[in-house]
């Protein structure tokens, strides 16, 4: 058996492209128990995501929560699955679709764009071999997750990198750590948030804004995630001239008994409650494409929480998904990483020239 997975077919004169990878976290292949089981067990497995030591979690993951959760999450992914499938997949492709056009606008060298995902389908290895195939040389890994944190972003460049060591004409790669406080993010959130406004009436009591939690351990520990989340919160609140009063922080999707980043979300929307504010407006800016969390969790789930303790009008603003704003700013802070890679100038002819030169050359030296 072959240590290296196969190489794409290559001929010396064919045009290099440089290639850039959407990571996002990933999804289940159908709204299933069935579905779930496997999906769950590579997400569950992954150290990034559970830092339990493994023998104690292998015995917890696979005697209760595979044998449990896949029902439960199944029933809930099939109240937010539509037509075209899961959420998060639908706007993830949609996403990859309108950067390879808009970037198309913006440069003239060749380039492709592929989606892979950290868990399910499609998966990284599968992008990464879709851009060889397309003789990328050159791969900008772009994860969809704004803020860093070890359990997002680091899992997928993780899975990035388990390909790569099964790899024999390993590609230059370039990463994405990071643009929680660039301004075309904070813009394009900004704006969303003001579209909103515009169509509901205005501002609410109180804009939450919720990210998703990790243990309190990780950022003890080094993890940069709290500090990034709270940074967004604050430029997006002095772009919305919100006042310190109008806004909240929170984070949602705890899970287990350890301690993790608070205020929790269920605690404060209880809070918010109780103290019968009128109208809250929630929006998730740590989520590129509405998913399951989204969808159920906070435009569900948390609606719940708020009106049962007494609260008035609650609204989910949507992620960025497919909006314009959203795809100028991803367009922007890829081609600030693809500098030196792509060119405006590039002329096809000329490179059709050098291709047939490098291809001339190479039959002179009898390797073709």
């Amino acid at each position: 058996m072959a240590y290296y997975n196969p190489e794409p077919p290559y001929q010396h004169g064919e045009q290099l492209k440089v290639g850039i990878l959407l990571a996002n976290l990933g999804t289940p292949d159908a709204p299933t128990a069935k579905a779930l089981r496997p999906y769950l067990r590579q997400f569950l497995s992954d150290t990034r995501i559970v830092e339990i030591p493994r023998i104690i979690w292998w015995c917890i993951l696979n005697c209760i929560i595979l044998v449990i959760r896949p029902k439960k999450s199944a029933e809930k992914y099939a109240s937010v699955w539509t037509q075209e499938g899961s959420p998060l997949m639908v706007h993830a492709k949609k996403q990859t679709t309108l950067l390879r056009g808009f970037l198309g606008q913006k440069i003239k060298s060749p380039f492709a764009v592929e989606l892979g995902m950290s868990y399910g389908n499609p998966s990284m290895q599968s992008a990464i071999d879709k851009l060889k195939a397309q003789h990328c040389d050159r791969i900008l890994v772009f994860p969809l997750y704004p803020q860093y944190a070890a359990s997002s972003t680091a899992s997928a460049l993780d899975a990035v990198w388990r390909t790569l060591l099964k790899t024999r004409n390993m590609p230059a790669i370039r990463t994405i750590k990071h643009y929680h406080d660039h301004p075309a993010y904070i813009a394009a959130l900004a704006q969303s948030v003001r579209d909103h406004w515009r169509i509901n009436g205005g501002k609410p009591d109180k804009l939450v804004m919720s990210f998703h939690g990790v243990p309190k351990a990780h950022l003890m520990n080094g993890d940069p995630y709290h500090c990034e989340c709270h940074k967004t919160g604050r430029l997006l609140a002095e772009a919305l001239e919100l006042h310190q009063d109008e806004y909240l922080i929170a984070f949602q999707s705890r899970f287990g008994k350890q301690e993790w980043l608070k205020p929790y979300l269920a605690n404060a929307l209880e809070t918010l409650g109780k103290a019968k504010t009128r109208r809250i407006d929630v929006i998730c800016p740590g989520f590129s494409s509405d998913c399951l969390e989204s969808l159920e969790e906070i435009a569900i789930e948390g609606k719940h929480i708020f009106q049962s303790n007494g609260g008035g009008e609650y609204h989910y603003i949507p992620a960025l998904n497919e909006n314009d704003a959203w795809i100028h700013a991803m367009t922007d802070i890829a081609l600030e990483n693809l500098q030196g890679w792509v060119s405006t100038e590039w002329d096809s002819t000329e490179a059709k020239k050098e291709a047939e030169l490098t291809k001339l050359r190479a039959q002179s030296l009898g390797r073709l």
